[in-house]
């Protein structure tokens, strides 16, 4: 394989390797996702994104009516994901600074394994219109011999919000190796988030802290559909059908909103370095 042109990106931390391939021609693979993302021997990210077209991808034919891009995500270690919310982020920033794209009166759409999404691009952040978060089921996670309770929930991919308070802190929980689960509930695995609250904070609703162990990633800086799903989960305990949740995560802030009917996931989305890769060296 030639040498490949890239752009390097992140959304509060959670960073990624983008690779323009509008007309699908690129032959990824699981073995040169994982390569790409290997943080010493590659360029290092939490994943890939892949920018194609619709109508040119299997999995994203089916939207090209809807959105001309279609995001191919790719987890760093060469699994396939249904949805990233600060890798559409990013994938946007970079449509609109590559002048592929122009944004309409409704926003950007963006198809994604999990359906179409909707973003709405600012100087620095970019907010996206999500899909509903399902909240269906309790579960538990386990970290070392520590157990906690959460719930499941479906934000197009899975999660597993767990709540915490002060014993033991958020901070001192070993994330190195990934948390234990009910693997009957999640066959496929899960994201597993841990959240506490938080002091209030101007212009939110709730304040939480929240980090996550992101499945095929291991633990990463920040994880947007994470975010999301703890943000659904934080209202539904304070009893609130609507309102803001600022959620904190160890790369920074992102917000979730829930008004009339629409849940968006707003943050800043950065576009760090472009350069090309040799496939042949990874």
């Amino acid at each position: 394989m030639d040498r490949v042109l890239f752009t390097k990106g992140h959304g509060t931390g959670n960073d990624f390797v983008i690779l323009g391939d509008p007309d699908g021609a690129l032959g990824l693979t699981p073995e040169l996702v994982a390569a790409l993302c290997d943080r010493h021997r590659g360029i290092g990210a939490d994943g890939v994104l892949r920018v194609v077209r619709s109508a040119k991808h299997a999995d994203g034919a089916g939207y090209a009516a809807d959105a001309e891009w279609f995001m191919d995500y790719w987890n760093a270690d060469g699994s396939i994901a249904e949805m990233c919310g600060n890798g559409v982020r990013v994938f946007v920033r970079y449509l609109l600074a590559n002048g592929l794209a122009t944004p309409g009166p409704e926003g950007l759409p963006v198809a994604t394994r999990a359906g179409v999404v909707r973003a709405l691009p600012g100087a620095e952040t970019i907010a996206v219109h999500m899909g509903t978060p399902k909240v269906y089921a309790a579960s538990t996670a386990t970290v070392g011999p520590l157990t906690f309770p959460g719930v499941a929930v479906n934000c197009g991919n899975p999660h597993l919000v767990c709540g915490m308070h002060e014993n033991p802190p958020l901070s001192s929980l070993d994330l190195h190796v990934a948390p234990g689960f009910d693997r009957a509930l999640f066959p496929s695995g899960v994201n597993v988030e841990f959240a506490t609250p938080a002091a209030p904070v101007e212009g939110a609703d709730l304040h939480v802290h929240m980090r996550v162990y992101e499945r095929g990633s291991a633990e990463t800086l920040s994880c947007g559909s994470g975010a999301l799903a703890v943000g659904a989960v934080a209202l539904r305990d304070a009893g609130m059908t609507e309102g803001v949740v600022a959620v904190d995560l160890p790369g920074g802030r992102l917000t979730v909103t829930h008004a009339d009917g629409a849940w968006w996931l707003a943050g800043p989305a950065v576009l760090v370095a472009t350069g090309e890769v040799d496939p042949a060296a990874l």
